[in-house]
């Protein structure tokens, strides 16, 4: 095939920030390839259609990639392309991972119409989040406010705190920045309280793994230290068995030679929180987050993660 092939099919979700982030890469790759067509194909996934239930309870992130991947899997499209913090941490059989995009901004945002900060809040607050991991580390820094679920896309979950809903709702910064909404952010919640979604702010780009002739078509768009950063968050949460009904979180920062990364591990209600760190080299990110789980599992998160896995069987 020649390194420009005629035409190239976007798979993405429909959300406004899902296709602006299907935009931004169609984008790069008409300006890399002009000669190339660069289309869009739009999918509504499960992940979508079931908006009454949190995500933990329907089965996870997968399911906001499930239909691309059948897209992919069928030859529908060539690519799907997602936010790192959706995509699963065990790719099915028969998928990888192309590339992975420079981050945005990782952290959480605090977006409030009433208050400044976080820690602003009344006791009794409600605040709105569909992230057990958010939830977790809220209730361990701040266990008078009051949690609650919120889903939907972005532009629901801010107009139900436009409504009075909710006193704040926390969301990730990467998103808002990304639609044009920065002025909605009013903190850009710290790491110390609040540890990002491993891959929050990064984007993935997903293809079938039969189609090696578009690894070099899309080389151009992987990041390396995004993607180092991002690969040692990973391994953390697979060593970890990690999903979002887990609460846990890492962030990975390369500096020179060297990954500087934290993570978490948490119950629900963040009575019990664990939090390591650790410095090492950049070039074995996969050990690097994998160490990082051992850290964490020598203070007791495997026996968090049991208890974590029962209280889910019941």
């Amino acid at each position: 095939m020649s390194a420009h092939p005629a035409k190239l099919i976007i798979a993405t979700r429909e959300s406004a920030l899902a296709l602006w982030q299907a935009h931004h890469i169609q984008a790069r790759l008409q300006a890399l390839y002009p000669q190339t067509l660069v289309e869009i194909l739009g999918m509504t996934t499960t992940g979508d259609q079931i908006l009454d239930s949190p995500l933990s309870r329907i089965g996870g992130k997968g399911l906001f990639v499930k239909e691309l991947e059948q897209a992919l899997a069928d030859g529908r499209a060539d690519l799907a392309v997602h936010s790192m913090k959706d995509v699963p941490m065990h790719l099915p059989e028969g998928f990888m991972l192309a590339a992975i995009g420079e981050r945005e901004d990782p952290h959480d945002a605090f977006v409030s119409n009433a208050y400044a900060r976080l820690e602003d809040l009344p006791q009794g607050s409600i605040v709105g989040t569909s992230s057990l991991r958010r939830q977790s580390q809220l209730q361990a820094k701040f266990p008078g406010l009051k949690i609650e679920s919120l889903r939907g896309n972005l532009q629901t979950r801010l107009r139900k705190l436009d409504e009075g809903q909710y006193a704040a709702i926390i969301l990730a910064a990467a998103g808002l920045m990304r639609l044009g909404l920065e002025g909605r952010i009013r903190q850009r919640i710290p790491t110390e309280l609040s540890i990002p979604a491993v891959g929050q702010g990064a984007l993935g780009i997903e293809i079938n793994a039969a189609r090696t002739d578009l690894l070099a078509i899309l080389a151009p768009l992987n990041h390396p230290d995004t993607a180092a950063c991002v690969e040692a968050e990973r391994g953390m949460s697979r060593a970890l068995a990690g999903s979002c009904t887990v609460p846990l979180g890492a962030y990975a920062e390369k500096q020179g030679d060297h990954l500087h990364m934290t993570g978490f591990v948490a119950s629900v209600d963040g009575r019990e929180m664990l939090r390591e760190s650790l410095i090492a080299a950049a070039e074995a990110p996969e050990q690097a987050g994998q160490a990082l789980a051992q850290k964490l599992i020598a203070r007791g998160a495997d026996r968090i993660l049991a208890a974590l896995a029962d209280g889910a069987a019941h």
